[in-house]
């Protein structure tokens, strides 16, 4: 099955990313961004990429 995943990044103010969650819509990744910015602000910023994902072999 083929398709799009979307990914929520978080980049430190050092300029490191790391893949926080994957998601398999875009309103759920967004939601994801809007907890973790919820509250005590942070220094690193939090966004989501589009991915296609590959048909899977098997």
């Amino acid at each position: 099955m083929s398709g799009t995943a979307f990914e929520v990044w978080r980049q430190d103010d050092n300029g490191n990313r790391y893949l926080m969650t994957t998601h398999t819509d875009r309103a759920s990744a967004e939601a994801a961004v809007a907890e973790i910015e919820a509250g005590v602000p942070h220094k690193q910023l939090y966004y989501v990429v589009e991915r296609p994902t590959s048909p899977r072999q098997g």
